[in-house]
């Protein structure tokens, strides 16, 4: 009996246990990541696809995400029983049989969707070994896989003619919508397709697809699927579709974004429709543009720092501009668009108001002479003023007063890395181009002139995290804001603009050689990003911000601005800060006066933090004070007297910075603004100290040590001019002090030096050299 029991489990086993083992050994080929991705928009749709080794592309969906009319379609036509069936159904098989033999041809097939599958996995001949091979690659998929795994591999896996695999990357391509949206009538054109992908393809047998489509609208309706009258008026639609086309837009984020070990479907921030436009409008500047020229558009929402559109060139396809080089990320040199980050710093650290008044007069720092871009000077010139029309000498001295290395930094702490040359350091040259930044990096610092001082990183996936840092405070940010859109002046009264929808704030730039042109704006919703130039670096003769850049930056605003009108999305208030308030200054000293006080040479209303009108900013190399007060005294007629003088009596002049005497009318300068001097009585002489200079070692020298000796360079320093006890200073660092006439002596290390003297009434000299090895 036991022996009995024992031969019937063997009989029952064993060809389990070879079953098993065929398993093991001939495993189900089940897909692995091909490297077949789609890029999409925010929405959903494909912008690029990336086709597997085969030049394949598929867009990956699951069955929830397809619409229920197309399933329905599909199982009615091509398998009604599959959710009941082992993965074969005889019924079907025998009728296609005897359908076949009784026909003396094919007439239909048995095959189900799971046999289909099985094809699709590890394709086979149409002989005996070849549909053997087809039923055991069946029966794996059902032993191993759930009907909705089975059903989404044929959903994903299905042909649809030419490259396309794929109800989704059907759907997109053939009638640009997401297979959730399908019609009745779609969806039952998508469900017979895959019969005879190439004979039925309705982009280029328009008749053939409908009417084989009509075949399985009609069977719904047999079958009782889908009331009658939907499938007559499914039925009424025609069969007429364009050319198909692949996604073919932001190829360079694409690119960026498809790295190894991306998923199939590589979800991005973009606006499909908005990077559309954008590109037709691109293309449509070339024309425009000089030969070799590209161009790059970057549009960021900057309450979420979304990036909406990207586009890294003009044409990626077009070598001669070199369209593959993707110039958002590339390193340029910025020009002036760093000015608004330099003053916002300056009107947070107390050095200036809205109206501060600097100079745009010639200067020379060492072997660097900066001018302006209209080769002019103005001479007086307000803060806003300056950076309005983006005045160099200006920036320049505010840089000096602030520091570079300071602003250098800042800028590197919110998120802005300005790149130098090799064994360089943060200098004045910097805020007129001299380093390197990227077009993203930019546009993310102006982001804090729309985020009340916080800058933020552009986030170009939805998992993206949003990451900003303090850069300005809000009250800087919003007057630096004001300013750059046309509202530099404020009105009397302090309460005006609290709630006026912000306009365009934008800024151009042109680097050294009219190699980059540049214009970044800050719209009510948007940041905008514009560069123009070409990618190899050569210069292009008349290219500049202003003509180049900014043109375009207009029309793209202007195209935002319409959508959001066309959507019903109204422009957010921006509210004054409570911290910037309104005053009434006076230049030339730059602070509150009687409007009736002499000293109140022409009045300005300003923009200011916490109610602080901070004096006008002398320029580092002007001492302390001279040139803004001068004290003297006068008699009974006003005449200037000495002070012990009978009847004298002090009076206090306000006096215009010296270096701007030749820009001033006669009537301000220094000679025709202090009395005539009294004969009987003269003023004493007051003896202007000489400029003070560095004696010793020059500016740029590069010195070396004697041969032989390694102890540091001893140099033995003196100075000519100035006045008074003088303090030294290396590298920021004070060194030590001497006498008017004392010699100054100092041991320096090898490197490079800067080497600062400052005297008793305020005069510095500054210069630089090195030590050598």
């Amino acid at each position: 009996m036991h022996r009995l029991t024992r031969r019937w489990l063997l009989i029952f086993l064993l060809p389990l246990a070879l079953l098993w083992l065929a398993d093991q050994l001939f495993p189900l080929p089940l897909p692995e990541d091909d490297l077949a991705r789609v890029v999409l928009a925010e929405d959903g749709t494909p912008l690029w696809r990336f086709a597997d080794r085969d030049g394949v592309w598929r867009y990956p969906v699951t069955t929830d995400e397809v619409s229920p009319y197309y399933l329905e379609a599909l199982l009615t036509y091509e398998d009604r029983w599959f959710r009941q069936h082992p993965g074969v159904n005889p019924l079907a098989l025998g009728r296609a049989a005897w359908q076949n033999l009784m026909g003396g041809r094919v007439v239909s097939g048995g095959s189900t969707l799971s046999m289909q599958v099985a094809r699709l996995l590890d394709p086979h001949s149409r002989d005996l070994p070849g549909k053997i091979k087809q039923l055991w690659r069946t029966a794996q998929l059902e032993w191993h896989l759930s009907k909705d795994e089975i059903l989404a591999l044929y959903l994903n896996r299905a042909p649809f003619g030419g490259t396309l695999q794929g109800v989704a990357a059907a759907s997109w391509s053939y009638l640009g919508k997401p297979p959730s949206q399908l019609t009745r009538a779609e969806a039952a054109l998508l469900a017979v397709l895959p019969q005879a992908p190439s004979r039925l393809r309705p982009d280029r047998h328009p008749q053939r697809a409908q009417m084989a489509r009509d075949k399985v609208l009609r069977r719904l309706a047999e079958f009782q699927v889908w009331p009658q009258e939907q499938v007559d008026e499914a039925l009424e639609e025609p069969v007429f579709l364009a050319p198909r086309r692949e996604p073919s837009l932001a190829p360079l984020l694409a690119r960026r974004l498809n790295r190894a070990g991306s998923p199939p479907l590589i979800r991005t921030t973009l606006d499909a429709s908005l990077q559309l436009r954008l590109e037709d409008l691109l293309m449509g500047w070339r024309a425009r543009l000089p030969e070799r020229t590209s161009a790059a558009i970057l549009v960021v929402e900057h309450e979420s720092m979304a990036v909406r559109a990207y586009l890294g060139s003009v044409d990626i396809s077009d070598t001669a501009r070199f369209g593959h080089v993707d110039m958002v990320r590339a390193l340029r040199s910025p020009g002036s668009t760093l000015k608004p980050f330099l003053y916002g710093m300056a009107l947070d650290a107390g050095l200036i108001h809205s109206e501060s008044l600097l100079q745009d007069v010639p200067r020379h720092y060492g072997d660097y002479r900066p001018g302006n871009f209209s080769a002019g000077f103005i001479g007086p010139v307000s803060a806003s003023e300056a950076l309005a029309t983006s005045l160099n000498l200006p920036a320049v001295q505010l840089l000096e007063a602030y520091g570079p290395k300071r602003f250098a930094g800042e800028l590197r702490g919110a998120g802005l890395p300005i790149r130098l040359p090799a064994l360089a350091e943060p200098n004045l040259a910097m805020i007129l181009g001299g380093g390197g930044t990227r077009l993203e990096s930019l546009v993310g610092g102006y982001s804090a002139f729309a985020r009340g001082g916080l800058a933020a990183r552009p986030r170009l996936q939805p998992t993206d995290e949003l990451r900003e840092r303090r850069l300005l405070s809000p009250g800087s940010a919003w007057i630096i804001r004001r300013i750059l859109s046309g509202q530099a002046r404020p009105d009397r009264d302090s309460r005006a603009q609290l709630t006026q929808r912000p306009s365009l704030a934008w800024k151009t730039g042109t680097s050294y050689g009219f190699r980059d042109a540049w214009a970044i704006g800050v719209g009510p919703r948007h940041l905008i990003g514009i560069w123009i130039g070409r990618p190899d670096g050569t210069p292009v003769p008349g290219q500049f911000g202003l003509a180049s850049a900014a043109p375009l930056l207009l029309q793209v605003h202007d195209l935002l601005v319409g959508r959001d009108s066309q959507r019903g999305v109204a422009a957010p208030e921006d509210p004054q800060p409570a911290e910037v308030g309104v005053a009434a200054i006076c230049w030339p000293l730059g602070q509150q006066l009687d409007r009736n006080d002499p000293n109140c040479r022409r009045q300005r209303f300003a923009w200011t933090l916490e109610g602080t009108t901070p004096p006008t900013l002398l320029a580092v190399d002007q001492p302390l004070g001279s040139g803004l007060r001068e004290r003297y005294w006068v008699n009974a007629a006003g005449l200037r007297v000495a002070p012990n003088c009978a009847g004298a009596e002090a009076r206090e002049l306000a006096l215009w910075p010296a270096p701007l005497e030749p820009w001033l009318p006669r009537r301000e300068r220094r000679s025709a603004r202090l009395p005539a001097a009294d004969a009987q009585c003269p003023p004493t002489m007051q003896v202007q100290a000489a400029p003070l200079s560095i004696v010793g070692v020059r500016q740029g020298d590069r010195l070396r040590r004697p041969q032989g000796n390694a102890e540091p360079l001893r140099l033995s320093l003196s100075t000519l001019g100035g006045s008074g006890q003088r303090w030294w200073f290396l590298d920021g660092r004070p060194i030590g002090d001497s006498d008017v006439d004392a010699p100054f002596s100092y041991a320096f290390d090898s490197g490079r030096h800067q080497l600062s003297v400052l005297d008793e009434a305020g005069q510095t000299a500054r210069l630089e050299f090195s030590v050598l090895q």
